[in-house]
């Protein structure tokens, strides 16, 4: 079995191929016979279901009934999926390479190749003046330019990558008089993208998004989901289907937008996050909105236990899943029911299993479209003892 990124079903192909461990993957070059649904407009490389909206919908549907079915050996329809509210100019992050020849510059995937962009169909209204602006500004001694932008306040902060912070403080305060609602600037690292140290030089500090009702604030340099229209509708799906309780404890919480949309149906409720910066932005917004009950530890994941018992918990854990130590825990404690939002149907479909095989049910599962024109999709389900 070959898997060639930005090749549909049916069509014939060329691709350069590579071997993996079970199967081959490839990079399209030509495309010999198209999909009748093949999307011909123009989408930068990282798009790699170029089709008609709605023809997308019902192939991440399948990838999700498809891991329930396979790799959770479980005979249980999902609901139907979720659509984006817009399939283009969604995006309210993104990030680019400075090219050499001036410009920005997609990296094409599992590549160091630079594609140079003249346009982004995919980001939101306010990232697209940035991302103009940034084109045909002269910029110098940067690796990347990562935008953030604000549906709610209409407004793009702009984080720079490389070289030395003081080399950008005019252009910083230039971009601000432009327009630009901030700017910051983080050393290259190893370790990824904001993960070494960080300046702000100019402008504010934050942005408020709305998230299906709630108002959390983001950053560029900090995760947050990048289509907050979609998010959104999923956070309130999840309010609704979880119900009340007495205590509630979120795993992987980030910010606490999730715990924020629950805090009127729950006595208590304790998130638990790693990030420093996303524990602060949470409390900042927990505060604002007078949601007293809702509490903020930065902890591991992996010691959610000393934090029970509580009625509901949810987690949203990273691509690879729940870790072993989580998913130990909670077969373990075995809380009456687990809501999990996931990004990678497999490994929610690996989790899921077991926690089926530990007496669990699954009453809910959803597919939700955050990310139109790509072949992810996120899933949100629950379950009940």
């Amino acid at each position: 079995m070959a898997l060639v990124g930005g090749g549909l079903p049916g069509e014939l192909v060329e691709a350069d191929l590579s071997e993996r461990k079970n199967h081959l993957e490839g990079t399209l070059t030509k495309v010999l016979e198209a999909h009748p649904g093949r999307y011909t407009s123009y989408l930068p490389p990282s798009a790699d279901l170029p089709l008609e909206y709605s023809q997308q919908l019902p192939i991440k549907q399948g990838f999700v009934q498809e891991a329930l079915e396979r790799i959770a050996k479980l005979q249980w329809d999902v609901s139907p999926i979720q659509a984006s509210p817009d399939a283009l100019e969604y995006r309210t992050s993104a990030q680019y390479a400075l090219h050499s020849l001036g410009g920005l510059a997609y990296r094409q995937p599992r590549s160091n190749e630079l594609v140079r962009v003249e346009q982004d169909p995919l980001i939101a209204p306010p990232l697209q003046e940035a991302f103009r602006l940034l084109s045909s500004w002269p910029l110098s001694n940067v690796e990347e330019v990562v935008l953030r932008g604000s549906l709610y306040e209409n407004r793009t902060q702009v984080g720079f990558i490389g070289g030395l912070a003081r080399f950008f403080k005019r252009t910083a305060q230039a971009l601000v008089q432009e327009g630009i609602a901030g700017v910051v600037w983080a050393e290259a690292s190893p370790k990824g993208r904001f993960r070494g140290g960080v300046q702000h030089l100019a402008g504010e500090t934050g942005l408020l998004e709305d998230f299906g009702g709630i108002l959390s604030t983001v950053n560029v340099q900090s995760f947050a989901q990048v289509n907050p229209k979609a998010a959104g509708l999923m956070f309130q799906q999840a309010a609704q289907i979880v119900g009340n309780g007495g205590k509630a404890l979120e795993l992987y919480s980030g910010s606490g937008v999730l715990s924020l949309h629950l805090a009127h149906q729950f006595e208590h409720i304790t998130t638990i996050e790693i990030s420093r910066d996303a524990v602060k932005r949470g409390q900042a917004d927990a505060a604002r909105l007078g949601a007293g009950n809702v509490e903020f530890k930065r902890e591991d994941a992996k010691i959610f236990a000393k934090f029970l018992p509580a009625d509901l918990i949810m987690v949203d854990p990273p691509r690879a899943g729940l870790s072993e130590e989580v998913l130990a825990g909670l077969l373990e404690h075995k809380p009456e029911r687990i809501l999990y939002i996931s990004c990678d149907p497999a490994t929610w479909a690996r989790d899921i299993g077991k926690l089926v095989q530990g007496s669990y049910k699954l009453t809910f599962a959803r597919p939700y479209d955050f990310y139109p024109f790509t072949h992810h999709v996120e899933v949100l389900s629950l379950l009940a003892l």
